[in-house]
């Protein structure tokens, strides 16, 4: 794909605020030489702001500025004027009732602050899960030149000679607790070693998906989503980014040019490869929703159920993201998707050059971390989309992380009607559930929960963990956290909190999961169903004002992103009307 760069010296978008001498000019450009900015910074220079999402509360993004100080180096070296700009933050680890919740407000808030403010390019420095979809939708409804930078994963954890991965290991220990494998003493010794350093979750969890995403996108510099944290190669990057984007400010190089639908198909085969996690389908499709483009769920198993899982990171495989990283990182998988004829190699990035150019010639420094395809960890990798009478509209599994003896599995439902009903019940040892059955859970989608909580990987009961078995078939309308694993239906659609099957379903029916045939099926007569559901009524809490509410009035299904309906499509970078 050939990009043709706009003309240069042109009136960039700042100068609507900063150029020239009028009354309203000089009320912009006066206030912020309070700061010590000399006058021929705002005569025509791009105009760089640092969408900095650091906070003290989002512990995988506690590093940024640092790093910010990094990319403003950049951003000075090409010629640029750089601004740092805290931007909403939402952290998986600290926010309640979800972080997935607040995704589509941050997107809101970011979006409004690029376009009511003197920028021409934005670097979007993200980590934690939610900021890195959030600050590409809003750069995508605003369509101003915009770069992502990741914070970068944690180094490695260690205890007593495991290795440990955060997130999966803490699903993992919490489990052993409950079966009588390890003490709450040991829980706590090991959750000294799950996070020893700064950065995001070490595992190929949802945040190193996105900043994957990011890469295979083409909306950040090759190689940029695994440098750890702590790494000095991850400051040199944020200094590069923070060069890159000063150019493509020049160019009018746009969120548009590059998240094509070839590059939306990329990156869905790039989650396939990496064994990335479930939450990379509704990410992905509010993005395509944001910059206009027609991605469905059907996309995702067109794209993506041939792809061999060729990348051996937990929670699907063993190592983590510091040997991906020392492995060759991104550029080797998407080199292999390549070689395969998986990669649309024409799609544009932000370097300005085609995808294929930017990794045609790197190399694998671990065949056992990056696998051949005839090794690969699973031959069908990828998100699989599961369709029938429990799922009209889809749910999706991710078959790296399951049970191949499960993929095909008949079971009685055990079934919970909120998260509070499952953890009311689940410890109960007169609870009638063995491993053959079907844990349901309901009302946990977009509205219902609301926000869509991370519960769907629900814990099995202790009596079936003293067993040793540590997996069955869990059905919702939830998600999971990517660093999770098991044999888990997620984001089923229409969820029931929205008058879907999954909310009538009762204890004692039975289910029918059959992957290879990508169905899901709930083994009652279409009139039965059809009984069920005329008399339905809704049970989920309902807010009575503020965010809540309006998430609740607005979220749209997991099926197309779960965005908030008014907010799909872009609406430009329009400079708007001075007031003074």
């Amino acid at each position: 794909m050939s990009f043709k760069p706009a003309p240069w010296p042109r009136k960039l978008r700042s100068q609507h605020w900063f150029g020239g001498t009028s009354r309203d000019t000089i009320y912009h450009r006066g206030w912020l030489k309070n700061q010590g900015h000399p006058h021929d910074l705002f005569d025509g220079r791009p105009v760089i702001g640092i969408l900095n999402t650091w906070s003290d509360l989002t512990p995988c993004n506690g590093h940024l500025r640092e790093l910010a100080e990094k990319v403003k180096a950049g951003v000075w070296e090409a010629g640029g004027f750089p601004v740092e700009v805290p931007v909403f933050s939402a952290s998986e680890n600290t926010f309640r009732p979800t972080a997935m919740m607040y995704r589509n407000l941050a997107a809101l808030a970011v979006e409004e602050a690029m376009r009511a403010q003197p920028i021409d390019g934005a670097v979007l420095l993200v980590g934690c899960d939610k900021t890195t979809p959030s600050l590409i939708m809003a750069a995508a409804s605003t369509d101003i030149p915009s770069i992502v930078v990741t914070g970068g994963p944690m180094l490695n954890g260690y205890f007593r000679g495991e290795r440990v991965g955060s997130g999966t290991h803490l699903w993992k220990f919490s489990e052993a607790v409950k079966a009588g494998e390890m003490t709450q003493e040991e829980f706590l010794e090991a959750e000294a070693s799950m996070s020893r350093s700064s950065g995001t979750c070490n595992t190929m969890g949802t945040a190193s998906t996105m900043a994957s995403m990011a890469e295979a996108l083409g909306m950040a510099l090759s190689g940029n989503a695994a440098i750890p944290a702590v790494d000095s190669r991850r400051r040199v990057m944020a200094q590069m980014t923070g060069r890159r984007i000063v150019q493509m400010v020049k160019d009018d190089l746009k969120p548009s040019d590059i998240m094509t639908k070839p590059a939306f198909e990329n990156a869905i085969r790039t989650n396939a490869a990496i064994g990335g996690s479930t939450n990379a389908v509704i990410h992905l499709l509010a993005m395509a929703g944001r910059v206009g483009i027609d991605l469905t769920l059907e996309d995702w198993d067109r794209c993506g159920r041939d792809v061999p899982t060729i990348v051996n990171l937990m929670p699907s495989g063993k190592y983590l993201m510091e040997e991906f990283f020392y492995a060759g990182g991104l550029p080797v998988v998407l080199k292999r998707l390549g070689e395969a004829g998986l990669l649309h190699k024409e799609a544009l990035t932000v370097s300005g050059g085609t995808i294929w150019d930017e990794v045609k010639d790197v190399r694998n420094d671990n065949p056992d971390v990056i696998l051949p395809f005839d090794k690969a960890l699973t031959q069908s990798g990828g998100i699989v989309v599961l369709k029938g009478n429990l799922a009209p509209k889809g749910a999706v599994l991710k078959p790296s992380a399951a049970t191949p003896a499960l993929m095909v599995h008949r079971g009685r439902a055990v079934v919970f009607e909120d998260i509070d009903d499952y953890k009311a019940k689940i410890n109960d040892e007169a609870l009638d559930i063995d491993e053959t059955c079907v844990m349901v859970l309901k009302n946990c989608g977009p509205k219902g929960y609301p926000g869509m909580a991370e519960v769907g990987n629900m814990g099995l009961p202790p009596k079936v963990l003293r067993k040793g078995i540590t997996d069955m078939v869990r059905i919702s309308d939830a998600r999971m956290s990517g660093t999770a694993y098991g044999t888990v239906v997620l984001h089923t659609s229409p969820e029931a909190a929205a008058g879907g099957p999954l909310a009538v379903v009762r204890n004692g029916d039975f289910i029918r999961l059959d992957v290879p045939n990508r169905v899901v099926q709930l083994e009652i007569s279409d009139e039965e169903l059809a009984a069920r559901l005329a008399v339905w009524q809704p049970a989920h809490e309902r807010a009575a004002s503020g965010y809540a509410w309006l998430h609740q009035q607005h979220v749209e299904g997991a099926d197309t992103g779960a965005d908030l309906d008014f907010l799909k499509g872009c609406r430009g970078r329009d400079v708007g009307k001075d007031s003074h």
